[in-house]
């Protein structure tokens, strides 16, 4: 039995094999392609032709991919989206799309309404549904949109009336029309959840672009009756027909995949990672083996939301970063030669400096032809090196918890420029495979549900609320591909609601299990 691993960067696509003890067969890197489909196809090629093995004993496959990112980020591929508040006349006041760029707006069609419904926080009736109301805002969209996000004022404490019009919705448009309910993705916080919502509504053409390229690329190389799975940014996986209703959940799933896969690589549950790639470097914290979860609201392409996201910070510094000097001042980065490295690098033959010719000068990497950068001044170089470490320094910090030194794992291709020391870290563990832990995190994960909701302990105890939260997590993991027997606890988080009469909690569960 093998696993595939595959996960898309901004400039290469690792790919892996994995055999039946999850020990790494044959790893291959290759850069990543303008429309990424033609990226994972040669990884896959290579892969498959280098592994030499039985495609049929190949039971799994797992892809961590950028493509919803980039859809939201480029503007492109986005679905017409028609977005439903139940909250009339209470949040008349402030519109959906507040705050959105203009572009962005445009690109989604901008239909939006605001239907009687919702509660209050304490999860009494706001206002009574309005079938007629819903039925006459259907037929005006008619061939206007192509799916629909269903926001409801704290659905996050009762989400019957988003269901009832979801249901309502496939009366008229079909079961398979895409549907999108707020309760399911975002936190409390209407606008920002709102914001989350629409975003998945928007992306359920990309995910179905995604999901069925990936399946052609397997069928092309010969590999049938497998297992596909798409990462989420949790570092946990799910099935294809759960990735197309939440297609938001594999925004950040790359960085995730890198810090499961430097988990499992140094056998270390709890501490800080560093992945470094071509253009970037992302930095994140292990917490019993899963990344940190963002307390935060985050901008995604420049739009506010709640939903799930891991605790990152991203450098602009890796691999390809280009080096500049301006007077006596060197900077490094922002801007990279990407995916071009192999034909701008020095020491590829190419006229643009880059980090990677920094390192192959100072002897820390083989790449490329060494004499190339003979020409470098080494204190100059030491300069550039000293630039980097200082960059580091700065985003490590940002993620600490306290101002003692901290161990650091390293992993992705560009860790080679990475200086032996940097401020505020007392050790540096590396390893082999680190180039490529990325596929390796895509393809160890576990299925996992999560499940959110506001809870009122005076009226339903704690213990009842946590059986209850633990139940619909379970669920939620099942249909992500979980085996329910395997399922275990591994996450409570019970935030109290201060400004609430009847002890009101914010109760997050989140559950893991074994993959079918």
């Amino acid at each position: 039995m093998y696993k595939i691993g595959i996960d898309v960067g901004g400039t290469n696509t690792d790919a892996i094999l994995l055999d039946h003890n999850s020990q790494l067969i044959y790893s291959v890197k290759s850069p990543t392609s303008l429309d990424i489909k033609t990226g994972i196809e040669k990884s896959l090629q290579q892969l498959l032709k280098g592994a030499n093995i039985d495609k049929a004993k190949i039971t799994h496959a797992m892809l961590g991919t950028t493509q919803c990112t980039n859809a939201i980020v480029e503007r492109k591929k986005l679905a017409k989206v028609g977005v439903i508040r139940l909250g009339y006349p209470a949040t008349a006041s402030v519109l959906p799309y507040t705050a959105w760029p203009a572009d962005m707006i445009d690109q989604l069609s901008g239909h939006y309404a605001i239907a009687h419904g919702g509660y209050e926080y304490d999860g009494q009736l706001l206002s009574a549904l309005n079938r007629e109301e819903i039925k006459k805002l259907l037929e005006e969209w008619h061939d206007q949109v192509e799916s629909i996000a269903i926001v409801g004022v704290f659905s996050s404490i009762k989400n019957d009336q988003e269901l009832q019009v979801r249901e309502w919705i496939q009366e008229v448009y079909g079961e398979e029309f895409p549907i999108s309910c707020s309760s399911l993705i975002g936190s409390v916080g209407l606008i920002e959840r709102e914001n989350a919502t629409i975003l998945n509504a928007a992306l359920c053409k990309v995910i179905e672009t995604t999901t069925e390229g990936f399946v052609q690329a397997l069928q092309t190389e010969g590999i049938f009756n497998v297992d596909v799975y798409l990462c989420q940014n949790d570092g946990t996986l799910m099935s294809i027909d759960y990735a197309k209703q939440f297609p938001i959940l594999t925004i950040a799933c790359g960085p995730t995949n890198s810090i499961r896969g430097a988990s499992y690589l140094s056998q270390i549950q709890n501490t800080m990672v560093l992945d470094v790639g071509g253009t970037t470097s992302d930095i994140g914290v292990l917490q019993d083996g899963f990344p940190r979860e963002s307390s935060v609201a985050v901008e995604v392409g420049d739009i506010r939301t709640n939903f799930r996201m891991p605790d990152i910070i991203s450098v602009g510094l890796g691999g390809g970063s280009i080096v500049r000097v301006n007077g006596d001042k060197i900077t490094v980065g922002p801007d990279s030669v990407g995916y071009q490295i192999s034909e701008e690098a020095l020491v590829f033959g190419g006229s643009t400096l880059t980090t990677t010719d920094i390192a192959v000068r100072l002897g820390l990497a083989e790449v490329g032809d060494p004499t190339l950068v003979a020409h470098l001044d080494e204190a100059f170089a030491k300069a550039v090196q000293q630039e980097i470490s200082s960059l580091l320094g700065q985003a490590i910090d940002k993620m600490k918890t306290s101002s003692e030194d901290v161990s650091l794992v390293l992993v992705g291709g560009g860790g080679i420029i990475v200086p032996e020391q940097i401020r505020g870290v007392s050790t540096i563990v590396k390893n082999e495979y680190g180039g490529v832990a990325n596929a390796i995190g895509a393809s160890i994960a576990q299925i996992s549900g999560q499940y959110e909701q506001i809870y009122i302990y005076a009226k339903e105890p704690r213990e009842e609320s946590l059986k209850d939260a633990q139940s619909k997590a379970v669920k939620q993991a099942v249909l992500a591909g979980a085996i329910q027997e395997t399922i275990e606890l591994v996450e409570v988080e019970e935030t109290p609601l201060a400004y609430h009469p009847e002890n009101a909690t914010r109760l997050k569960v989140k559950v893991v299990g074994k993959m079918v």
